[in-house]
């Protein structure tokens, strides 16, 4: 069986429709991993909406659904109430807290269909929805192992593997990985050198045959939003170098970046794998990758 990755949103920090972000998308973080009926959806930004009409299409009720968060900032979660699933008596969702968060994701998804927020509340929602958390090593779900390793972001956010019949997917967004390098300012002052990053981060992403990566920021933009946890898109090249992933999509697209401006950091970024045999693009709207057997 193929593990498929589709994108449903991959903009950062706070959806940008119009015409300038047409090609790539306006909707923020939600992306879905498929593996027969297996459906992970990563993060629930605006995209999840879509998702959800999608998903009940395919009739979601004989689906087995799950949810999984990289953390709860709002543009990770504002699109979890517009989940046209949740709304269907038939339909079983679990979400997922990493061990570090138990507790967490329960609490913010209800509390922002409070009705200060939302006119619905969490309560009224038809749908079972079980609220579990992962073990602190690989756990293995519907057939699927997957693992989680903290990243650096303001409030704390996880990184995930998901590998199935030889095939492994890594999300792996909202981690400002320029954090993470020994000697950050040599690298601002020496730009075009490979960053070294620490080896567990290197091997959770070793081999990859596709890895899903904030690169929100362009090596001129990086030293104006340090400690806004967002890496500079060349830093994550090289991560994707280190680990010998098979592609590189690039996500969390600055949302004050155009299309236009996308595809030049998207173009350098490819550049700078060149030889290395990663492929490197831009994560938009309705982009899909399967690996293994169909």
């Amino acid at each position: 069986m193929s593990l498929t990755a589709r994108i449903w949103g991959c903009r950062g920090s706070v959806p940008t429709p119009g015409p300038a972000t047409g090609h790539y998308g306006g909707n923020t973080p939600c992306v879905e991993l498929r593996r027969d009926n297996v459906v992970f959806l990563l993060d629930a930004g605006p995209g999840i909406r879509e998702a959800g009409i999608d998903l009940q299409k395919r009739n979601a009720a004989e689906l087995d659904l799950h949810l999984f968060f990289s953390h709860t900032h709002w543009d990770h979660i504002q699109g979890f109430p517009f989940f046209q699933p949740v709304y269907d008596e038939r339909v079983s969702l679990t979400t997922w807290d990493v061990p570090e968060t138990t507790g967490r994701v329960q609490r913010l998804l209800s509390g922002q269909m409070h009705p200060d927020y939302f006119p619905v509340t969490f309560g009224e929602l038809d749908a079972h929805i079980e609220h579990r958390t992962l073990t602190p090593h690989k756990q293995e779900i519907a057939d699927i192992l997957v693992s989680h390793l903290p990243q650096p972001h303001p409030g704390g956010c996880s990184a995930f593997a998901f590998e199935a019949d030889g095939s492994k997917i890594v999300y792996l967004t909202d981690s400002e990985l320029d954090s993470l390098l020994p000697d950050v300012e040599y690298t601002l002052r020496h730009p075009g050198e490979h960053r070294g990053l620490p080896p567990e981060l290197v091997e959770f992403v070793r081999g990859a045959d596709l890895l899903i990566a904030d690169g929100q920021y362009t090596d001129e933009a990086y030293p104006r939003h340090r400690g806004w946890g967002h890496p500079r898109a060349s830093t994550t090249v090289d991560l994707a170098v280190a680990g010998e992933v098979g592609e590189l999509a690039l996500f969390h697209h600055d949302p004050m970046q155009s299309d236009t401006l996308l595809e030049q950091k998207i173009r350098a970024s490819a550049a700078r794998a060149e030889g290395s045999g990663v492929m490197v693009y831009g994560a938009r709207e309705g982009l899909e990758r399967a690996f293994g057997e169909a």
